[in-house]
């Protein structure tokens, strides 16, 4: 639609997401100057709308940040007091005992915190400082330069028809230029998977590796409730069949954060992971803790897992990527906040040098070695095969090999493994389904487990029906005439929301059907359907989840 006029508006910084890296940027460039013009675009219906309440986090990245986060009233007011990690079997558990860990592992200063709280509260701060943001406002296109830079953004297009045609109330959209752009998009977003491609970032690095989270919040019986416990499993009920496990959170109010995390690099097309879930809260240990309480709401998303040797290269001219856009999650600490916010701060300070220096739309590569040499990668290097360790040898091995490999790096800086490769992408990974049994899951019972539509109701998500398909299929023959009889259509499964169906009908051929208005934004089918058929592409502003603000 290249054909269409649009205004345009100049800022200094134009930032895409308000997650946490993008409004750390949006705050540092302010406080190291006030006049910078800067701008933050979010495609949740508010800042926090998309982003699912409930994480252990290190607050050194707030600390580098914002010093007195306190005395401004930050929400981290859960300080971890209690540390536990299990490994499951079907009727029992073994506590595993903090002593042999390696430190980096001890939650102690760490806070239970919910993210789209410390969002909100940030993007105070950041309209404070002058920072202009923008809920509601998807980002659909770049906008390229003269010299192939990028320079800006399409925002705010409302109104296509379902073919993509303008409809009746078509609203084209702003161009947002600036001197340089942010890409905050979280895990696999549509605008960075575009430049990464565009710019071959990816060259000379291994292939992004990705787990999937779900996620709900609990009321639980005060009785049952500990603030400020931490709670880890492995194991059970995934087996075998895939890498994974789970995290209780207690924070304030009776609440309890209950989240699953599969690996998407498992091999079984049956494998459904939000069922695996629903399994897991039935080990007794857990249905104990939950029973007589009431879930409140439920979400997911994607999680960036490749870790240090995955991180593609992170600028290209007049464009950054930062936080999950990149992929800075510590696989085994499972926090990945901090760095978002380290990285927010050093994009800005790199942008920042550029613009005195009267710079625009080139590379900012101050802000690569920073990541690469700084806080964030000393954090991600030293934890760099605990990922490809448990891909290539499971549970019981890769927490020893792995445990011994953080303690070598904690005392003496180094890995005796070196750096391991991850190989194939989650995608390549998946298996025939003739090879494979299928798994028989119980039904829910409606009281601790539920089914997805059900679940999907308590992420108010919400899409309009009159717009285009968000979830591109690249080739409409391939769910089944491929996908079905190779791999017994994984979308069916994979997908946490049941987006994806295959209908049969009596005397009919069987037909794939997308479901886009259940879609809860985690990116899982464009990263695990098996023939890299769909494309997760921005559907319009304030679409998608609302998740609550608790």
């Amino acid at each position: 639609m290249s054909e269409i006029e649009r205004e345009s508006m100049e800022y200094d910084v134009v930032i895409v997401g308000a997650g946490p890296a993008g409004l750390s940027a949006a705050i540092r460039l302010k406080q190291l100057d006030v006049d910078l013009n800067v701008v933050v675009l979010e495609k949740g219906s508010e800042v926090g709308a998309h982003i699912l309440s409930g994480a252990v986090l290190d607050p050194s990245g707030l600390d580098a940040l914002i010093p007195d986060w306190k005395e401004k009233g930050a929400p981290l007011n859960t300080p971890v007091t209690e540390d536990n990690f299990y490994v499951l079997g079907a009727a029992g558990q073994i506590r595993v005992p903090n002593w042999p860990m390696p430190p980096l592992m001890n939650n102690h200063g760490n806070y239970i915190v919910s993210m789209g709280n410390v969002c909100r509260w940030m993007a105070e701060q950041a309209e404070g400082l002058g920072v202009e943001i923008f809920p509601g406002m998807a980002c659909s296109e770049l906008v390229y330069g003269e010299n192939g830079e990028v320079k800006g953004v399409v925002a705010g297009e409302f109104g296509k028809n379902p073919d993509g045609t303008p409809g009746p109330g078509y609203e084209p959209g702003m161009e947002l230029h600036g001197k340089y752009v942010f890409l905050s998009e979280g895990v696999r977003g549509s605008l960075a998977k575009e430049v990464i491609a565009k710019y071959n970032l990816s060259e000379g690095h291994e292939p992004q590796k990705f787990g999937l989270g779900m996620k709900e919040i609990w009321e639980i019986d005060p009785a049952k409730h500990k603030e400020g416990t931490v709670t880890h499993t492995m194991g059970w009920p995934l087996g075998s069949n895939a890498g994974g496990g789970s995290f209780i959170y207690h924070l304030e109010n009776n609440q309890v954060y209950v989240g699953f995390v599969v690996h998407l690099n498992y091999e079984n097309p049956h494998l459904f992971p939000y069922m695996e879930f629903q399994r897991f809260k039935h080990h007794p240990m857990v249905a104990e803790l939950l029973k007589g309480g009431k879930r409140v709401a439920y979400g997911a998303r994607a999680i960036s897992e490749g870790g240090y040797q995955s991180m593609p290269k992170m600028v290209a001219p007049g464009v950054a990527l930062l936080g999950c856009s990149v992929g800075m999650v510590n696989v085994p600490r499972i926090k990945g906040n901090h760095n978002a916010m380290l990285s927010g701060k050093a994009a800005a300070e790199a942008a920042f040098e550029a613009i005195k220096a009267e710079r625009s739309g080139d590379e900012l590569s101050d802000y690569e070695v920073e990541v690469r040499e700084g806080a964030i990668g000393k954090d991600l290097k030293r934890v760099r095969n605990v990922k490809p360790l448990w891909s290539k040898f499971g549970l019981t091995t890769s927490l020893v090999a792995g445990g011994f490999d953080m303690w070598v790096n904690n005392l003496f800086g180094f890995s005796p493994f070196g750096t391991l490769k991850h190989g194939k992408t989650d995608a390549q990974a998946t298996g025939r389904a003739s090879l494979y049994p299928e798994i028989d899951y119980p039904k829910p019972d409606g009281t601790l487990s539920f089914d997805r539509l059900t679940n999907v109701s308590f992420s108010m998500t919400n899409h309009e029906e009159s717009q285009p398909c968000h979830l591109q299929l690249k080739d409409a023959s391939i769910p089944i005439m491929v996908n079905l009889p190779q791999f017994d259509e994984p979308a069916q499964r994979y997908c946490p929301a049941g987006v994806y169906e295959v209908v049969r009908e009596e005397g009919k051929d069987p037909r794939f059907v997308v479901n886009f208005q259940n879609c809860v934004h985690c990116k899982t089918c464009d990263i695990k359907d098996p023939s890299q058929n769909i494309n997760w592409a921005t559907p319009q502003g304030g679409d998608g989840p609302n998740y609550p603000n608790m």
